[in-house]
């Protein structure tokens, strides 16, 4: 139901005095009005957890974030029921809020939204609540994690930060000073002697978890003002008052961040600058300059600390196999000055020889671009003719190969953002449907893969950081979803939450089956750069799927995709950005089995296919299998210096790899 509730009608209903005020969670599958709650409960923090078109089954991957992590005092669920499963799960969160001591209110469904709001708050105060109230000070050991420019305990993210005459100082996006330990239970208290040598929108920030921010100057049209970003504080970016009246260039100042009880408050010199709500894990605390060269003087954490776990390895110990500079592997497909050229996709028919691919002419969105060859890619046609609609398309194009039930073949053309269009071929892609929305809900790399599962229904992943599912248009959290299609491609169910992380950003799904067919394992870009890449399993025909589960460092990378060769192995190709590489921002590809992928061990060797020339903008593959076994791979990247992108394949079999490593 949506529950937008519009109560300014209503006489607020007190609500007990305490010395601290309720916390409420609107627990739902839509967004509520705050302020209208809060008016109606003026000692209540009204937190609004609510994610447009979730599910009860959708939420469940974000209960522990979004609701217990805020430790609430009464939580109000709103959702519809419409099976026995979805009941089963609000069965589950009432359950396990209940034992925690939460007032659990469940909205009547049909309710409207004046009687919706008018049983939430008689109930909050017919349940004579008061505030829950575990604060017993700021208590435990004080680690110094840098005093007086000396690191202590000190863990860094990035580049070390150099030293300065009494502090640190570092500059650069992703290289973060981190204190080496986390914070059991609630109270706690950071403080930090620092200085930003200019202010001028350096985004330069605090993390505080490790998915939330507190900036002290604000990047892109909002600059030099304070700001907050994630989860602790409710998703998204938010701006505050002018950084000038509180932080001067090259003038230190002190920060401290203190919670007591469920509240945790952020002082710039004594001042109070905001607040939130957490009563959740803070297991990263520390610096970020960004665009900033930002001072570091003095940095510690009191409360109850612990030493935080060796991070998983960053780099790989398998050899590389370097075909980069074999030019007579590689077959130009697509070129032209002065034109950025990327993002390609291909799908290779039955015939084994008739291949297709199909890029925008820009970085990931602009005109669709679609080129056919006859002879398994050693040559390509001119551009052909496609719908006009398709110089639309506002981002990275897929295609796909369906077939329904009764045996019926269809290309289909994804376009992602809001809202995710589809087009359909039904003869082999010579003549093409104009792009139509498949729904009302966006995505980005619609559709990353599709694939056949048990019952003749087709899945397809995408991923979405909040901005284009519902069209909000703010970043809330990267998720990743699936969508089904019964009907040979042709329609997609609304998409579900299959996957997303409380601290890594997951994205890019790739999937794969493993050799027996009875499992499905999807591939995941990790897009916060601070973990290696992960995976999640499915073993009842992508109903279900496993946690995320962290993969090594060979396997790390962007936009993975996957397929067998005739020996059985498994080759998969992909954008390096694994964290300690010789070949980072390159296009590479990885060797070994289904096995390794599933024990999370590192595989047999990589390669290295072509060497990109600017940062790692590159490599979004497609990859086909031609009935000889010679895998042809294809994508774009900055393959000559001084030029824009440009699409390339490169052909090979694994036994002329495998020699090289002789």
């Amino acid at each position: 139901m949506s529950l937008l509730l519009a109560v300014l009608a209503l006489a607020p209903l007190a609500v007990p005095s305490s010395s601290e005020r309720l916390v409420v969670v609107a627990f739902g599958g839509s967004r509520v009005d705050v302020e209208a709650i809060e008016s109606a409960l003026p000692r209540a923090d009204v937190l609004d957890a609510g994610l447009a078109g979730d599910t009860p089954a959708d939420a469940r991957r974000r209960f522990e974030r979004d609701v217990l992590h805020r430790a609430p005092d009464a939580c109000a669920l709103w959702f519809d029921a419409d099976t026995p499963e979805q009941e089963e799960h609000l069965a589950y969160y009432a359950r396990i809020l209940e034992e925690r001591g939460c007032l659990v209110v469940r909205v009547t469904p049909d309710a409207d939204a004046h009687d919706a709001m008018t049983q939430v708050v008689e109930e909050i105060q017919r349940a004579n609540l008061r505030p829950a109230n575990p604060s017993s000070g700021v208590r435990g050991d004080v680690v110094e994690v840098v005093t007086g420019g000396e690191p202590r305990a000190v863990r860094y993210s990035g580049d070390a930060w150099e030293r300065g005459d009494g502090y640190l100082v570092g500059t650069g996006r992703g290289n973060e000073l981190l204190a080496d330990v986390g914070v059991h239970g609630l109270d706690f208290r950071l403080r930090a002697r620092l200085c930003l040598e200019k202010v001028d929108a350096t985004a330069a920030a605090c993390a505080v978890g490790f998915d939330s921010w507190f900036g002290f100057d604000s990047g892109g049209g909002g600059g030099k003002r304070f700001y907050t970003q994630g989860w602790l504080f409710g998703g998204g970016v938010r701006l505050y008052g002018p950084t000038e009246e509180r932080i001067r260039s090259g003038e230190p100042f002190d920060l401290e961040i203190e919670r007591v009880g469920r509240r945790v408050s952020f002082r710039v010199d004594g001042e109070t600058v905001r607040s939130a709500i957490w009563a959740g894990p803070l297991e990263r605390l520390g610096f970020a300059p960004h665009r900033a060269r930002l001072r570091v003087y003095d940095f510690s954490v009191q409360g109850r600390t612990y030493a935080l776990p060796e991070p998983a390895a960053p780099g790989y110990t398998i050899p590389v196999v370097d075909v980069s500079a074999e030019v007579d592997r590689q077959v130009v497909v697509d070129r032209e000055p002065g034109q950025y050229l990327g993002h390609p996709t291909t799908v290779l028919l039955e015939d084994g020889k008739t291949m297709i691919a199909v890029y925008p002419k820009g970085h990931g969105k602009g005109a669709i671009v679609m080129k056919r060859s006859t002879d398994a890619g050693l040559t390509w046609s001119e551009r052909l003719s496609v719908p006009e609609n398709w110089a639309g398309s506002r981002e990275v194009p897929t295609i796909h190969r369906v077939v329904d039930r009764e045996g019926k073949k269809r290309l289909i053309l994804f376009s992602g953002l809001y809202p995710v269009r589809m087009a359909v071929s039904e003869d082999d892609g010579l003549t093409w449907s104009p792009l139509s929305p498949v729904g009302e809900w966006g995505g980005i790399v619609a559709m990353g893969c599709v694939a056949r599962v048990g019952d003749g229904d087709y899945v397809a992943l995408f991923h979405d950081d909040g901005r284009f599912f519902v069209n909000s248009g703010e970043r809330s959290g990267f998720r990743v979803y699936q969508t089904r299609s019964t009907d040979g491609g042709l329609t997609w169910s609304f998409p579900r939450v299959i996957a997303e992380h409380p601290h890594a950003h997951l994205c890019e799904p790739g999937i794969v089956r493993s050799p027996d067919g009875n499992q499905l394992c999807v591939f995941l870009r990790e897009n916060s750069r601070r973990f290696n890449g992960f995976a999640i399993f499915s073993d009842d025909e992508a109903e279900t799927w496993s946690e995320p589960r962290a993969l090594p460092a060979a396997l790390t990378g962007d936009r993975h995709t996957a397929r067998y060769a005739p020996d059985g192995r498994l080759f998969v190709t992909f954008r390096d950005t694994t964290r300690e590489s010789a070949t980072w921002g390159d296009w590479v590809g990885w060797v070994g089995t289904y096995d390794d992928v599933v024990a999370g061990r590192e595989g047999q060797y990589r390669v290295r296919l072509m060497d990109n020339k600017v940062r790692a903008d590159c490599a979004y593959p497609g990859l086909e299998l031609l009935p000889d076994g010679t895998f042809v791979t294809t994508t774009y990247g900055h393959w000559t210096e001084g030029e824009e992108p440009y699409v390339v394949s490169v052909r090979f079999k694994l036994e002329e790899l495998d020699a090289k490593l002789r």
